[in-house]
């Protein structure tokens, strides 16, 4: 069984959002098409950090975007503030469409720690929810499209195949940070 797994195609991470990723959203007719070959099932994932995250520059004085400090014991980029609970930011792209998606799983809710993958925050403490729903959808095999390719989608693939999936890319529905 197979799924498609749709990381953060959320406005902040759009052209005009307050964390861009280059030609983000050029991947959505990509995407939209991808929804229609076939899959036994269909998830997204959305950033919904809290306004006071830790991972957002603005929360530590004197700190500047893209500067790294540690955070929990780990290595933490500072962000602008992206994706907050509840804005149009943190909305996935209304040109996405979300009829065929069966759950959303939301992820970097706890302001203490970020959450780049799908399955797990940054420190491997706690989990999103998605692979007990996978495992009791029967799914053993998912493809990955999204935002950002060198941040979310990597660590959530790089989860998935850890938790024993196989594990494939959509390349023409990813964009990266860093291209």
């Amino acid at each position: 069984m197979k799924a498609l797994v749709i990381v953060d195609v959320q406005n902040d991470f759009m052209p005009t959002g307050t964390l861009p990723v280059p030609q983000g959203d050029q991947i959505i007719p990509f995407i939209n098409a991808e929804m229609t070959q076939g899959y036994d099932l269909i998830v997204a994932t959305q950033d919904w950090h809290p306004a006071t995250h830790k991972s957002f520059a603005s929360q530590h004085a004197g700190k500047k975007p893209f500067e790294v400090i540690q955070l929990g014991g780990i290595d933490q980029i500072l962000w602008p503030d992206h994706c907050v609970q509840g804005t149009f930011g943190a909305e996935l792209h209304k040109d996405l469409d979300i009829r065929p998606i069966t759950a959303i799983f939301r992820k970097g809710m706890n302001p203490e720690v970020d959450s780049y993958s799908a399955f797990f925050d940054n420190n491997k403490q706690n989990n999103t929810g998605l692979h007990g729903f996978l495992q009791d959808k029967g799914i053993t095999e998912l493809v990955f499209c999204g935002l950002a390719g060198d941040f979310c989608v990597a660590y959530s693939a790089n989860d998935a195949k850890a938790l024993g999936y196989k594990v494939s890319l959509f390349d023409k529905g990813i964009r990266s940070i860093n291209c």
